[in-house]
C-alpha cells in the first residue's frame, strides 16, 4: 500500500461526502478508491468510515485521522514548494569547512562576494587545518588543498597553489643558501603536521623530480605559525604563496632555491555526492570554479 495515496484519498472522500465523487475527482474507480480506504483502515486497525458505496459518515476515530492528515498533507505541500524554490534559488546555510590559512585570506572573500549575488544564502563556516570528515560532522562541503579525503567524496578541482621554498635574510646570512634540494637535509627546516612534514620535492629545470628528507626544531600544524617562525630566522619553510606572499614582496623572506620548483598544490572543492546536490551549495562551487580555474590560490 501506498500510504500517502491511501491518505490523500481518505481526505478527498471526507471532503466529497461521497466515495463516487471522490473518485471522480482522483480519477480513480470508486471500487480502488474504496479498497484504499479499506487498506488504510486495515493498516490503523481502526474503521475510519461507515460506508455505502454512495454515501459515507465519518467515525470518531476517522475525525481525528482526517484532521492530522490535512495537517500532514499541507505540511508536504508546503516542503515541497520550498524544496522547488530552492531548486530554482539557492537559499538555506552552507555548512563549509577549509583550513585556517586559505580560509581567512582566500575563502572569507569569496564567501563576501557570493553572498552579494545571493541574499537567501547563509554560511556556517569551521576552520580547521586537519581533514574533517564531512559526513560524520554534518558538512555540505570541504575546501582543501593537497589530499581530498575519503574516497567515497566528490572532489571538483578549483585551481593551485603554488608552493614557495623562503627563509629570511638573517637565517641565509648565518647558514648560507642551499643550492640544491640534497641541502635542505643539513638545514632547518621548518615542517608541516598535515603535508611535507618529513619530505619535500623538487622538479629541476628537465623536469626531474627530487625528493629528500627533511626535518627540523620547529613543526607545527599552521602555516601561519611556519611563516612568522622563517621570517623570525628559525629556518626554511616551504609554503603556498598565499600565505607568504606579502613577506616576500617586502623582503622579510627571499625565495630559496628558485631554479628548482615545488610541485603545486591542488585546491578542491569536496562534497558527499553528486545525485540531488542542494542549488545552494551547487551554485557555491560553481561560483568557485569561476573564481579559482585557471588561476593560482591568489586569484
Amino acid at each position: 500500500m501506498d500510504r500517502l495515496q491511501a491518505i490523500q484519498v481518505f481526505v478527498q472522500v471526507v471532503e466529497s461526502s461521497n466515495f463516487i465523487r471522490a473518485a471522480e475527482r482522483l480519477g480513480l474507480s470508486a471500487t480502488a478508491v474504496s479498497r484504499q480506504v479499506a487498506e488504510l483502515e486495515k493498516h490503523l486497525q481502526s474503521r475510519l468510515l461507515q460506508r455505502t458505496l454512495r454515501r459515507k459518515s465519518i467515525t470518531d476515530s476517522g475525525r481525528t485521522f482526517y484532521e492530522s492528515s490535512v495537517k500532514i498533507l499541507a505540511e508536504l505541500d508546503e516542503a515541497e514548494r520550498e524544496v522547488g524554490q530552492e531548486a530554482a534559488e539557492p537559499r538555506g546555510t552552507i555548512r563549509l569547512t577549509t583550513s585556517v590559512n586559505f580560509g581567512t585570506r582566500q575563502v572569507t572573500p569569496a564567501i563576501a562576494s557570493f553572498l552579494a549575488r545571493h541574499a537567501q544564502v547563509k554560511f556556517d563556516v569551521s576552520l580547521s587545518d586537519r581533514i574533517v570528515d564531512i559526513i560524520e560532522e554534518g558538512f555540505d562541503l570541504a575546501i582543501r588543498i593537497g589530499r581530498t579525503g575519503a574516497q567515497n567524496l566528490v572532489a571538483r578541482k578549483l585551481g593551485e597553489a603554488r608552493l614557495v621554498l623562503c627563509a629570511s635574510p638573517a637565517y641565509i646570512a648565518r647558514h648560507g643558501a642551499p643550492a640544491t634540494p640534497e641541502d635542505l637535509a643539513r638545514q632547518n627546516c621548518l615542517t608541516y603536521e598535515y603535508a611535507l612534514r618529513d619530505a619535500w620535492t623538487f622538479r629541476d629545470a628537465a623536469g626531474r623530480e627530487r625528493t629528500v628528507r627533511v626535518a627540523g626544531s620547529l613543526n607545527s600544524n599552521n602555516g601561519d605559525l611556519n611563516a612568522a617562525a622563517a621570517v623570525q630566522g628559525v629556518g626554511i619553510a616551504l609554503e603556498p604563496d598565499f600565505i607568504v606572499d606579502s613577506e616576500l614582496k617586502s623582503g622579510k623572506l627571499v625565495p630559496v632555491l628558485e631554479s628548482f620548483e615545488a610541485p603545486a598544490s591542488p585546491i578542491y572543492a569536496v562534497y558527499p555526492s553528486r545525485r540531488f546536490l542542494p542549488a545552494k551549495v551547487r551554485a557555491f562551487v560553481d561560483f568557485l570554479v569561476e573564481r579559482f580555474t585557471g588561476t593560482n590560490a591568489r586569484a
